[in-house]
């Protein structure tokens, strides 16, 4: 029976991705070793981590003046760098969820955080709008894409300095790099195993902080030692570097995005039409792409663990939701199929069937 595979993160890969490291945990770039064992700074690895920056430069159209970079730590350690990188004295925050929440705590210890709107009050179902910026904040800091709550929110534009963090919908979409100071990734979602984090950051963002710094936690560190200053994640990187080769051959961004947009349809489209399920975003333009969160009607809650079984027999694998909202969580990242969607929808129809 095939599985669909549709955890949150760490989350489906494109297949080739995983056969090129198979291949390369065994013969990494005809070495006769492991890419697990091979030195960063040999030539075959430096090869890859430019192959790999210069896809990311190519695939989100990054302008002059931006550096790419390959850390670790995950987005959780990114809510610490970017305060302390490019906070002052004041950033305004939109707090749109568990992450953006885990952001600002970080932000707290640089300076004053301005939570500039909150979905909180609606346990983040929707995304704020007409929310005010302070014009001498730092920056906007955001959260584009809510894996737990299914909400993912349009570019904005604002007057100030715009940072965010993309870790659940890096790639799924074309974006405007140009308006943003940092753009952070974890790469667990749409890009590569867990282990390695996508930056992007505006150089001449950084160096005006009079605070030091510590080295690790320095921008500038990673962009002066090009991801090399400490050891990085090389079979991690190596797998990012298999899927951007991917989003390249299958059309790039703009592609992935007219994928994500028909896979999302077909399941909003059951979810809004079957009797049984409802989303739990209910204004349409806020719903995320990746993240297909809902749950049973009231009349049909009590068969939601009946139907999670149901579904799971299927080969319906990681459909569970968040225990912060329950009922269910499709993440349809952009290797998932649309066949995979498709199967959970058939899933859908004829359980409905059978009440």
């Amino acid at each position: 029976m095939k599985k669909h595979n549709f955890y949150a993160g760490p989350s489906i890969l494109p297949e080739i991705t995983k056969e090129k490291v198979a291949e390369a945990a065994m013969n990494f770039a005809g070495t006769g070793l492991s890419v697990m064992e091979v030195s960063h700074r040999s030539k075959e690895f430096v090869a890859v981590m430019d192959e790999a920056v210069a896809l990311v430069k190519e695939l989100l159209k990054v302008p002059e003046g931006y550096s790419v970079l390959f850390l670790q730590g995950g987005a959780s350690t990114q809510f610490l760098m970017a305060p302390y990188n490019l906070m002052d004295k004041k950033a305004a925050y939109l707090h749109t969820g568990v992450w953006a929440k885990k952001s600002m705590k970080e932000a707290n210890f640089f300076g004053e955080v301005v939570e500039v709107a909150s979905s909180a009050d609606a346990t983040y179902n929707y995304i704020p709008k007409n929310y005010v910026v302070p014009a001498d904040a730092d920056y906007l800091h955001i959260t584009t894409n809510n894996t737990i709550y299914g909400t993912q929110m349009a570019e904005p534009t604002v007057s100030v300095p715009l940072v965010a963090d993309m870790s659940s919908d890096i790639f799924s979409r074309p974006l405007d790099v140009a308006k943003y100071d940092l753009i952070y990734a974890g790469a667990q979602k749409n890009l590569g195993p867990s282990g390695a984090t996508l930056v992007i950051v505006k150089d001449e963002a950084l160096g005006k902080m009079e605070r030091p710094i510590p080295t690790m936690l320095d921008y500038r560190t990673h962009i002066k030692s090009e991801s090399m200053f400490n050891t990085p994640s090389t079979l991690p990187v190596f797998a990012c570097l298999q899927t951007l080769r991917w989003l390249k051959e299958n059309g790039g961004v703009e592609a992935m995005e007219k994928v994500n947009i028909e896979k999302a349809g077909v399941l909003y489209d059951e979810i809004d039409r079957n009797k049984m399920f409802q989303s739990t975003v209910p204004v349409k333009e806020d719903r995320s792409l990746m993240n297909v969160t809902f749950v049973m009607t009231p009349e049909f809650a009590e068969f939601e663990k009946e139907f999670f079984e149901f579904a799971s027999a299927k080969g319906m694998l990681g459909i569970k939701g968040h225990r912060s909202v329950g009922g269910f969580r499709a993440s349809i990242y952009n290797a998932m199929p649309p066949e995979s969607v498709n199967a959970l929808v058939a899933a859908m129809q004829e359980f409905e069937l059978t009440k």
